[in-house]
């Protein structure tokens, strides 16, 4: 029933395992004896988070925020809304963001910059997938699963409208049922 608003496979779970294996191989070797936490973007970030934070042999803390502009739309506001900051104190931590998707890069752009300005030792970016000719905002990410088109892709905690979010892989989703093209 989720496949029929499918419209292909994008990105397979295999794929998908490979890749996490492979970034969280780096970012082992990166973070090797720094103080790494770990920040989920929320929603869509969560099963990445989950697999990526397994993938890598450190010690690390992890803490979840959750920000929106999109609402239910499928394009970006503009206008980042914080529904959930962190717990954890930031002063002399290595963050590394982790997001499920980088657009327009606008949202990043603006929670980076916050959170730079909590006494941060060094804040990277991991993305599981880069949607680059979309940038809009001056953001380059550290760590990036897959170079995507500008389609419209959903799965792997990535959702439209609160669904979609628990298939396996990474589909484009029909333009009939966003309304698309």
């Amino acid at each position: 029933m989720l496949n029929d608003a499918i419209e292909k496979v994008l990105v397979s779970e295999e794929e998908l395992k490979e890749k996490v294996t492979s970034l969280g191989q780096q970012i082992t070797k990166d973070y090797a004896g720094k103080n790494l936490l770990m920040v989920s973007v929320l929603k869509g970030s969560v099963i990445f988070m989950a697999d990526l934070m397994r993938a890598i042999d450190l010690p690390c803390t992890i803490d979840f925020m959750c920000v929106s502009s999109y609402g239910s739309g499928t394009k970006s506001s503009g206008v980042v809304k914080i529904i959930k900051d962190l717990d954890i104190d930031l002063h002399g931590k290595d963050l590394l963001i982790v997001e499920d998707i980088l657009d327009s890069g606008k949202t990043l752009h603006y929670i980076t910059k916050m959170l730079s300005d909590r006494g941060t030792a060094s804040i990277r970016i991991a993305t599981l997938l880069d949607k680059p000719e979309r940038r809009t905002a001056p953001l380059t990410p550290d760590y990036s699963g897959f170079v995507i088109p500008d389609e419209f892709v959903v799965g792997y905690g990535l959702d439209y409208d609160e669904k979609y979010r628990n298939l396996p892989y990474i589909g484009v989703l029909k333009p009939e049922i966003y309304g698309g093209k």
